[in-house]
């Protein structure tokens, strides 16, 4: 923005000029804001609007940074170094040239920790950046430098909840303590990227934006770019249009924006899904001025989780129309690598990774999918996550289902597919039909159903198992 006139500026992204008054100072309270108006904790948390809307700002550059290895695998077994190098290469892959997973941050405590984070360097990977989370001491700051991790988070509670509550401190006091502890950080020659805690909760104009406006000051004095990561903690985040701060997810990223002057590519949402709103959030944080959100693969991390990787993925290129680079097939095999390896169990109907997330039990949708798979499948998801339409067979799939599962499993190729007037598939149906009045109540599996292809015609189930391998 270039100064136009004292209280004035003129905006050269918007050509527009503008008041300029507002300059938010500490409010030092004698006692805790906690919004009990909106959070009674007897009570399932209010979304209260005051229908102020405030303007839509996509960055140029937007990008997902990562949390698996840090925040994600609090919530697991300890992952190996081995399991983490692989995880890493998959991430790597799966966010292309461009780095649309710019990076990833580890912890760096114990000595593994510190060989994964050393060994996924030696990679040699340009994407993503090893970062670092450390408790705020000078030995962790010590410990970050001779690693030679340019960049590492740093926890700044900013809520009162946690710094009256947790901390026993004032406002004053807990400011005071966070930019000396920041200043710790510049003076080692270190990037800090200040997590935010709990910031749905917090005194944005009495707190947040303040404190942030510090922050600022500092980097440019510094001329690093401190980082601020917007942490919606227990998942309060509401993006609908008009809601009230603390809550509304595009007033904080409109707010630090504006009134703290935090360009976007300092900027970063990390959300988690108390409420079943983490994805949505972290992409209005994208749409309203954020360039980073920050997320773990599977959504895997504290309570209920952090905001998939892989969902803003797919919402990446669905807002900026094009994968930039990504190689979305990783994704199918990092979910395989995490069951398979880790022992990790997904759930059959999670999107985009779940065994059963493109598949169908009900026969008229199997009846569709045998015209033509684009009626019930949301894309190609055999071209870009190499994970094909499947049918799973029960007792509501009907000749449409087994004719697909035939033609499927067997990958029979156009020109020799069989539909469901086949004598096959009506004597398919026979066996499966008396498998579910005899009080069968699972899914039919695939070894189940190619034996019943073979009792019923052996030379066809010879010849289409033959074509098969």
């Amino acid at each position: 923005m270039a100064k136009y006139k004292e209280g004035l500026f003129f905006n050269e992204n918007l050509n527009l000029l503008e008041e300029e008054r507002y300059a938010y100072r500490l409010q030092d309270v004698a006692e805790p804001e906690l919004y009990r108006n909106t959070f009674n904790y007897d009570e399932i948390p209010k979304t209260v609007f005051n229908h102020r809307h405030v303007p839509m700002d996509m960055p140029k550059d937007i990008w997902i940074t990562d949390t698996t290895f840090r925040d994600g695998q609090q919530s697991t077994s300890p992952f190996t170094v081995e399991q983490i190098k692989h995880i890493y290469a998959l991430m790597s892959r799966l966010g292309g040239e461009k780095g649309i997973i710019r990076q990833s941050e580890f912890f760096i405590y114990s000595e593994k920790d510190q060989r994964a984070a050393r060994e996924c360097m030696e990679m040699g990977l340009k994407f993503p950046e090893v970062t670092s989370w450390i408790r705020a001491n000078e030995k962790d700051f010590a410990l970050v430098k001779e690693m030679g991790v340019r960049e590492t988070g740093i926890l700044v509670s900013c809520s009162d909840y946690h710094i009256f509550k947790k901390m026993n401190l004032t406002r004053a006091q807990a400011m005071d303590k966070y930019l000396g502890i920041v200043k710790s950080a510049l003076s080692a020659g270190i990037v800090p990227r200040c997590h935010f805690e709990d910031i749905t909760r917090a005194d944005f104009y009495g707190f947040v934006v303040p404190f942030a406006t510090e922050l600022m000051k500092l980097g440019k004095e510094a001329n690093v770019p401190i980082k601020i990561r917007a942490c919606d903690t227990l998942g309060f985040g509401v993006s609908y249009p008009g809601t009230s701060l603390p809550r509304s997810v595009q007033g904080i990223i409109y707010g630090l924006k504006k009134y703290a002057k935090v360009p976007s590519e300092q900027l970063e949402w990390h959300g988690h899904n108390d409420f079943y709103k983490v994805v949505t959030n972290a992409a209005t944080a994208w749409l309203y001025g954020c360039s980073a959100v920050n997320c773990a693969l599977l959504g895997i991390g504290e309570r209920t989780g952090n905001c998939p990787l892989e969902a803003m993925a797919i919402e990446y290129a669905s807002l900026r129309g094009t994968t930039d680079g990504m190689d979305l097939t990783a994704i199918t095999e990092i979910a395989e690598y995490f069951e398979k390896e880790m022992q990790i169990a997904i759930a059959p109907t999670t999107p985009f990774i779940g065994r059963a997330f493109n598949a169908t039990k009900a026969g008229i949708h199997a009846d569709g999918i045998l015209k033509d798979e684009e009626i019930y499948n949301i894309f190609n998801t055999q071209k870009l996550l190499n994970r094909p339409m499947h049918v799973y067979i029960n007792q509501a799939s009907g000749l449409a289902g087994l004719a697909y599962w035939v033609n499927d499993y067997y990958g029979l190729p156009e020109g020799q597919k069989i539909d469901k007037r086949d004598p096959l598939i009506l004597a398919l149906k026979e066996y499966v039909d008396k498998e579910y009045a005899n009080g069968r109540n699972s899914v039919m599996g695939d070894d189940e159903l190619d034996t019943f292809v073979r009792l019923i015609d052996a030379k066809r189930h010879k010849l289409m198992y033959i074509r098969m391998q």
